[in-house]
């Protein structure tokens, strides 16, 4: 049964929507939240209000859509269509974009008439205390403006917590009818094991190894910017043009790491230890793939393949590294990585198919469009990828996964549907294509005249 309507809820999420007021506030505590630079927070909470604006819009229209009529080949019946909400659906969301992934699916869910079980990452969702009070995060700040516009009890619950105690039970739980997880394809995986125990819908948005393929008639200097751009934001391999990985170390060296709340910093601390693991040496530089020493490099590391001894290569690494650490004493206190670009990788490396979620770039040249095609989809994943390049025809038909950016990468829009095929999950979110995975259809049919009059007219012939 609905707690609302899509038109009712439409009130709360105009409601809501004064978040815009608190947009500094919100910013800054997404950046304490998670370590991003504060303009990136700042423009993330320019699209959690614009994608409520967007689901708000078409709330309006369910309502005029319910009871849409079907055509039917026979006039004795009528018959139209019912849509429900599908009931309770979980969501669970992670760090890197807490709060502007929690309404990724939370604004379609409450336009579609759903109750919602929201579920932060652990790592984005604790209270952070201080000498004089408890600091809320934003996920929780959003529950609490839903408090102050009185959204019915129960309609949007937060739910903190590890992913054992609060994620999985999500999963297995009788009472919820979909769970839509944003996270690791190995996390995924029990959800679906859970979900299937009960028939459950799943919508899954996993990782990726995105290429980003740049071609010689490309604009370089875009390329190159379009790549750093992509590569400070989440993990890609990059298969390039022969030019651009001198251009890639020049732009790295002008990436500042610092505070995320200093003026100007463009890459702030990993979230945690346990991700900031993630990026050591023997996760980057695996010696049992072939040994790599490092060749050049600002802030940025610039390493290629090479006979030097695994061991000299990390110990030239810590250097380097205490070297920069020496000259940004404040980058001892956080879990600071430096961005890496990794050339001359060869395709059955780890680093090379392996998602690092986090700035390593790895570069490797190609000779034709059909090596380069070849190249970008080896891949298990197929989330997103860029095709820079002025033959756009080729752009169309280069890439496998669910989002092809050509001649830029990363731009996101909730207007249309995002999600990723192999293993980056499968279905959509965002734009109209997702409420339809949020409701429950009926077929109505009514008979306009008696079941024996229509029998004993179809029984005729055979009396």
């Amino acid at each position: 049964m609905n707690l609302c309507s899509p038109s009712e809820f439409l009130s709360f999420l105009l409601t809501v929507i004064p978040i815009k007021e608190r947009k500094p506030e919100l910013a800054k505590l997404e950046t304490v939240d998670c370590g991003k630079p504060l303009k990136e927070s700042e423009a993330d909470m320019d699209d959690v209000i614009s994608c409520f604006e967007y689901y708000a819009d078409l709330a309006e229209g369910l309502d005029a859509k319910q009871k849409a009529p079907i055509s039917l080949p026979l006039t004795a019946f009528k018959s139209y269509v019912i849509k429900e909400p599908i009931g309770v659906v979980g969501l669970i969301v992670p760090w890197n974009y807490p709060l502007l992934m929690a309404i990724w699916k939370v604004a379609p869910a409450l336009a579609a008439g759903c109750a919602a079980i929201l579920k932060p990452s652990e790592l984005a969702s604790v209270y952070a205390f201080n000498l004089l009070a408890p600091v809320f995060m934003t996920c929780l700040e959003l529950g609490e403006a839903c408090r102050e516009v009185d959204l019915p009890a129960g309609v949007l619950n937060i739910l903190p917590g590890l992913g054992t105690d609060a994620g999985a039970p999500l999963a297995s739980h009788p009472r919820v009818d979909k769970v839509a997880f944003t996270g690791s394809t190995t996390t995924a995986i029990k959800i679906m094991t859970a979900a299937a125990q009960r028939v459950k819908s799943v919508t899954l948005e996993l990782g990726g190894k995105g290429p980003i393929v740049v071609f010689e008639d490309a604009d370089i200097d875009k390329a190159v910017e379009w790549t750093i751009f992509a590569f400070i934001m989440v993990a890609k391999s990059a298969v390039q043009h022969p030019a651009l990985w001198c251009m890639l170390v020049k732009w790295s060296e002008k990436i500042k790491i610092s505070d995320p709340l200093e003026e100007h910093c463009k890459l702030g601390p990993i979230v945690s230890k346990g991700q900031g693991d993630c990026y050591s040496d023997h996760h980057i530089f695996p010696g049992a793939q072939g040994d790599l020493h490092r060749s050049s490099g600002a802030h940025g590391d610039l390493w290629s393949c090479s006979a030097t001894t695994r061991e000299e290569l990390l110990q030239q690494r810590r250097l380097c590294r205490k070297e920069h650490l020496a000259t940004n004493e404040h980058l001892e206190k956080g879990y600071y990585v430096e961005p890496t670009i990794i050339t001359d990788v060869t395709i059955s490396m780890q680093i090379w198919r392996e998602e690092v979620f986090g700035p390593v770039l790895c570069v490797k040249t190609f000779t034709t469009e059909d090596e380069a095609i070849e190249l970008a989809n080896d891949t298990h994943y197929g989330l997103g990828g860029a095709v820079v390049s002025k033959d756009l025809e080729r752009c169309d038909r280069a890439l496998q996964v669910g989002a092809v950016w050509v001649n830029c990468s990363q731009p996101c829009f909730c207007q249309a549907p995002f999600g990723g095929v192999k293993w980056s999950g499968f279905g959509r979110e965002l734009g109209e294509w997702y409420l339809p995975k949020l409701s429950a259809i009926s077929w109505m049919i009514i008979v306009l005249i008696t079941c024996y009059i229509l029998f004993a007219e179809t029984q005729k012939p055979g009396i």
